[in-house]
């Protein structure tokens, strides 16, 4: 059973400020729901953070610790970061988009897609749930820090 959540929110605060602080692995504690703890643990092919670096990430998801590595995919800045887990208990393809609308502000867009399978598979319907519920939470708290940081 697969896991394919998408939210978006527009945020009114210019795409290069959100997308920098959002592609930012040492931001992930403070507006991503459930993450303790972000760890680069591997540098980009060219060094530090890009397409081949992973972040090892601590999460509490449905009451369990998770612990799990993501490795970046694709990394285009302020547009897109796109990353697929390569260690951690279930498949996991996390892709962050943002992009500039006419009034200056951003539409941010995260998606997640994986492999409920094992003992997640018989709580799918409950993780999509949980998923999108975390992810508009995301968005929320990505605003607000983004609009902290920006004196607003």
């Amino acid at each position: 059973m697969g896991i394919d959540e998408s939210v978006e929110r527009v945020i009114p605060l210019p795409c290069e400020q959100v997308a920098a602080y959002a592609m930012d692995w040492r931001h992930d504690a403070e507006w991503t729901q459930g993450i303790r703890t972000a760890q680069l643990t591997r540098q980009a092919d060219a060094g530090g953070f890009g397409v081949g670096a992973e972040v090892t990430r601590t999460a509490y998801f449905l009451g369990k610790r998770i612990d799990y590595v993501l490795r970046v995919a694709a990394f285009e800045p302020p547009r897109l970061m796109d990353m697929v887990s390569v260690a951690g208990p279930l498949p996991m393809h996390v892709t962050y988009t943002f992009e500039v609308l006419p009034d200056g502000g951003t539409l941010a867009l995260i998606r997640v897609r994986g492999d409920a399978s094992g003992l997640y598979r018989l709580a799918g319907p409950m993780m999509r749930r949980k998923v999108r519920s975390s992810l508009v939470k995301d968005l929320q708290e990505l605003e607000r820090q983004v609009s902290r940081r920006a004196g607003g």
